[in-house]
Protein backbone atom coordinates (compact mmCIF):
# COMPACT_ATOMS: atom_id res chain seq x y z
CA UNK A 1 0.00 0.00 0.00
CA UNK A 2 0.86 3.89 -0.91
CA UNK A 3 2.17 6.06 1.96
CA UNK A 4 -0.32 8.21 0.38
CA UNK A 5 -3.83 7.72 0.99
CA UNK A 6 -4.65 9.44 -2.25
CA UNK A 7 -3.17 6.45 -3.83
CA UNK A 8 -4.42 3.37 -2.04
CA UNK A 9 -7.70 2.46 -4.53
CA UNK A 10 -7.52 2.89 -8.23
CA UNK A 11 -8.34 5.72 -9.67
CA UNK A 12 -8.41 7.06 -13.28
CA UNK A 13 -7.97 11.39 -14.20
CA UNK A 14 -10.12 11.31 -16.82
CA UNK A 15 -11.29 13.39 -19.21
CA UNK A 16 -14.10 11.93 -21.34
CA UNK A 17 -13.83 14.18 -24.13
CA UNK A 18 -10.04 12.26 -24.65
CA UNK A 19 -10.16 9.13 -26.40
CA UNK A 20 -6.98 7.98 -24.72
CA UNK A 21 -8.73 8.58 -21.34
CA UNK A 22 -11.84 6.68 -22.06
CA UNK A 23 -9.85 3.56 -23.48
CA UNK A 24 -8.04 3.45 -20.42
CA UNK A 25 -10.86 3.52 -18.42
CA UNK A 26 -12.74 0.49 -21.16
CA UNK A 27 -9.27 -0.86 -20.18
CA UNK A 28 -9.79 -1.04 -16.59
CA UNK A 29 -13.32 -2.09 -16.81
CA UNK A 30 -12.90 -4.83 -18.74
CA UNK A 31 -10.16 -6.28 -16.29
CA UNK A 32 -13.01 -6.12 -13.37
CA UNK A 33 -11.82 -2.76 -12.12
CA UNK A 34 -14.21 -0.04 -11.09
CA UNK A 35 -12.03 2.99 -10.35
CA UNK A 36 -12.65 6.18 -8.82
CA UNK A 37 -13.56 8.69 -11.65
CA UNK A 38 -12.15 11.81 -10.98
CA UNK A 39 -13.16 14.43 -13.85
CA UNK A 40 -10.36 16.50 -13.03
CA UNK A 41 -11.17 19.88 -15.37
CA UNK A 42 -14.05 19.97 -12.96
CA UNK A 43 -12.74 19.07 -9.74
CA UNK A 44 -8.84 19.89 -10.36
CA UNK A 45 -6.56 18.32 -7.82
CA UNK A 46 -4.73 20.08 -5.58
CA UNK A 47 -0.75 20.62 -5.62
CA UNK A 48 -0.19 18.32 -2.89
CA UNK A 49 -2.17 16.00 -4.98
CA UNK A 50 -0.32 16.12 -8.04
CA UNK A 51 2.81 16.06 -6.34
CA UNK A 52 1.98 12.66 -4.78
CA UNK A 53 0.70 11.45 -8.11
CA UNK A 54 4.59 12.64 -9.57
CA UNK A 55 6.27 10.30 -7.18
CA UNK A 56 4.32 7.89 -7.55
CA UNK A 57 4.50 8.10 -11.09
CA UNK A 58 8.25 7.97 -10.79
CA UNK A 59 8.83 11.28 -12.61
CA UNK A 60 9.21 14.98 -13.08
CA UNK A 61 6.43 17.44 -12.56
CA UNK A 62 7.32 18.62 -16.66
CA UNK A 63 6.53 15.49 -17.45
CA UNK A 64 3.14 15.19 -16.88
CA UNK A 65 2.62 18.58 -18.45
CA UNK A 66 0.78 18.94 -21.98
CA UNK A 67 3.07 21.49 -23.90
CA UNK A 68 1.01 21.77 -26.84
CA UNK A 69 -1.54 23.81 -25.17
CA UNK A 70 -2.07 27.53 -25.57
CA UNK A 71 -2.13 28.13 -21.73
CA UNK A 72 1.48 26.80 -21.45
CA UNK A 73 3.16 29.53 -23.66
CA UNK A 74 0.50 32.51 -22.15
CA UNK A 75 1.69 31.19 -18.76
CA UNK A 76 4.77 30.99 -19.53
CA UNK A 77 5.43 27.58 -18.04
CA UNK A 78 8.41 26.96 -20.69
CA UNK A 79 10.71 29.11 -18.01
CA UNK A 80 13.22 26.79 -16.79
CA UNK A 81 13.65 28.41 -14.09
CA UNK A 82 9.95 27.99 -12.37
CA UNK A 83 9.92 25.42 -9.27
CA UNK A 84 8.14 22.40 -8.99
CA UNK A 85 6.17 24.15 -6.34
CA UNK A 86 4.95 26.94 -9.12
CA UNK A 87 4.58 24.28 -11.79
CA UNK A 88 2.28 22.37 -9.48
CA UNK A 89 0.48 25.28 -8.56
CA UNK A 90 -0.11 26.48 -11.65
CA UNK A 91 -1.23 22.83 -13.16
CA UNK A 92 -4.01 22.99 -10.21
CA UNK A 93 -4.98 26.11 -11.31
CA UNK A 94 -5.00 25.11 -14.77
CA UNK A 95 -6.21 21.73 -15.42
CA UNK A 96 -5.98 21.48 -18.64
CA UNK A 97 -2.66 21.38 -18.95
CA UNK A 98 -2.08 17.90 -16.77
CA UNK A 99 -1.46 15.09 -19.00
CA UNK A 100 -3.96 12.75 -18.86
CA UNK A 101 -4.89 10.25 -17.84
CA UNK A 102 -3.57 9.47 -14.68
CA UNK A 103 -4.55 5.79 -12.83
CA UNK A 104 -3.39 4.97 -9.65
CA UNK A 105 -4.06 1.34 -7.90
CA UNK A 106 -2.53 -0.21 -4.80
CA UNK A 107 -0.19 2.47 -3.85
CA UNK A 108 1.18 2.79 -7.53
CA UNK A 109 0.64 5.09 -10.79
CA UNK A 110 1.08 5.39 -14.64
CA UNK A 111 -0.07 7.32 -17.05
CA UNK A 112 -2.54 5.78 -19.69
CA UNK A 113 -0.36 6.62 -23.26
CA UNK A 114 -0.69 4.62 -24.43
CA UNK A 115 -3.78 3.37 -22.68
CA UNK A 116 -2.03 -0.12 -22.34
CA UNK A 117 0.16 1.52 -19.96
CA UNK A 118 -2.54 0.50 -17.17
CA UNK A 119 -2.32 -3.00 -17.39
CA UNK A 120 1.76 -2.98 -15.41
CA UNK A 121 -0.78 -1.67 -12.64
CA UNK A 122 -2.73 -4.78 -12.36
Amino acid sequence: MADNPLLDHTRIYHNPRCSKSRQTLALLEENGLAPEVVKYLDTPPSPAELAALVKALGCQVRDIIRVKEKEYKELGLDNPDLSDDQLLQALSANPRLIERPIVTHDGRAVLGRPPENVLTLI
